[in-house]
């Protein structure tokens, strides 16, 4: 049986090995520059917990995935370079997305929950980060430009929306 439900506390350790699986994945793959220096970290995770946007993906009692899920502004989407956003509408986000290594079909149960609440989505990813971009553009996410992280860092901006506008 599988279930998404909110990050619980005692989630923390599972959800932070299954991150260290990820930046290990991500290395192989070839992404050497997003989640370094250990992020996410433990705050990042608590601080997402207590705002009830953690999310994991259980495979009967073993968490398989994690992801935070928000139906919120984000503040590094406010300014789009080389493109635009699909629409101006109120829109969920999803950050931190894992899934532990060779689970597959996993991102995309937990991007479909994401899309079920609202069918209006926001994400960005690193340029390196080609399992990611592969996954959001199977889902049926649009590129739609660059946007800047407010640390300055570079990522991908990808929306997928119910309603595209005509063009």
């Amino acid at each position: 049986m599988t279930e998404i439900r909110k990050t619980a506390a005692e989630n923390i350790p599972q959800v932070m090995e299954i991150y260290d699986i990820a930046r290990a994945y991500m290395r192989k793959t070839g992404n050497m520059n997003q989640w370094i220096n250990g992020y996410p970290q433990r705050q990042d995770l608590e601080q997402d917990i207590k705002k009830g946007n953690s999310y994991v993906y259980c495979i009967d009692t073993h968490i398989a995935a994690t992801f935070y899920f928000g139906i919120e502004e984000e503040p590094s989407y406010k300014n789009i370079y080389g493109g635009t956003w699909l629409n101006g509408d109120p829109y969920g986000v999803i950050h931190r997305i894992a899934v532990k290594e060779g689970k597959k079909g996993i991102a995309t149960a937990c991007l479909n929950a994401c899309f079920e609440k609202i069918h209006n989505i926001r994400i960005d990813t690193h340029r390196d980060n080609t399992p990611m971009r592969a996954a959001l553009e199977k889902n049926g996410f649009r590129y739609c430009g660059i946007i800047y992280l407010l640390n300055g860092d570079e990522r991908l901006a990808f929306q997928k929306t119910q309603n595209p506008p005509l063009s």
